[in-house]
């Protein structure tokens, strides 16, 4: 039978991508200490096809990067459905979003950008969604996306 969150996840036609290992750096795409996932910062991508290369403010519009930090948030729970054997209904609260914007300098509204992630959790996972976030503005991105997003979370094991 499916769990809470993936009903949740059909009501909002939401489809997770297949988890990818990362490409450039040699990491895990995720970690569990105790009642603690870590995710890695995550790329939007859809099953490795990465997207949205560039900046946003020359490359990207503020919306579309919303749209960059909303996929790399999907890659986000894609990692979490292979640490949670696939199930979400073991993650207890989504405790902290890390947002990283590559964009160009006089671009202010990087929270705005990152708001595609935060926004994505909290329709999904509701009140057990809302996170302490931070949203920062960079340069240079690895391979050149628009966006990082990385998270962490309180589990059930």
């Amino acid at each position: 039978m499916a769990g809470r969150i993936n009903q949740r996840l059909e009501e909002l036609q939401i489809t997770i991508p297949q988890a990818q290992q990362p490409k450039v750096a040699k990491i895990k795409g995720w970690s569990i200490i105790d009642t603690t996932l870590y995710i890695s910062g995550m790329i939007p991508q859809w099953e490795g096809d990465v997207r949205f290369i560039g900046k946003v403010g020359e490359d990207f519009s503020i919306d579309e990067g919303r749209e960059a930090a909303r996929l790399s948030a999907l890659n986000v729970l894609a990692q979490a459905s292979v640490a949670l054997d696939g199930d979400f209904d073991r993650i207890k609260q989504i405790a902290k979003v890390s947002g990283f914007v590559n964009c160009a300098p006089d671009v202010t509204e990087v929270a705005a950008v990152v708001n595609g992630a935060s926004e994505l959790f909290l329709d999904i996972f509701g009140e057990r969604g809302a996170h302490a976030r931070i949203a920062v503005g960079a340069t240079t991105m690895p391979i050149g996306v628009a966006v990082e997003i990385e998270a962490i979370m309180e589990i059930e094991t």
